[in-house]
């Protein structure tokens, strides 16, 4: 993902742009396709994990790190 994002802010090309949406489009589906093969291979103790981990939006992953650690006592 940050590779294609790097590609499009480096060419500031209307294609590399539309390729690049194109190409994080296709990513994101890849990804959730794989999520499903992982949750019938692994079941609930996968969807714990993905409660845990953040999929894709590293701030989603930072906001909850952060809130953890200032709920803990």
């Amino acid at each position: 993902m940050l590779i294609v994002l790097s590609f499009v802010l480096m060419s500031q090309h209307w294609l590399s742009v539309l390729s690049g949406v194109g190409g994080c489009v296709l990513f994101y589906f890849d990804v959730r396709r794989e999520e499903q093969n992982n949750i019938a291979k692994f079941g609930d103790e996968y969807r714990r994990y993905m409660q845990e981990v953040p999929g894709l939006n590293i701030l989603i992953g930072v906001f909850r790190l952060l809130r953890r650690r200032r709920n803990k006592p």
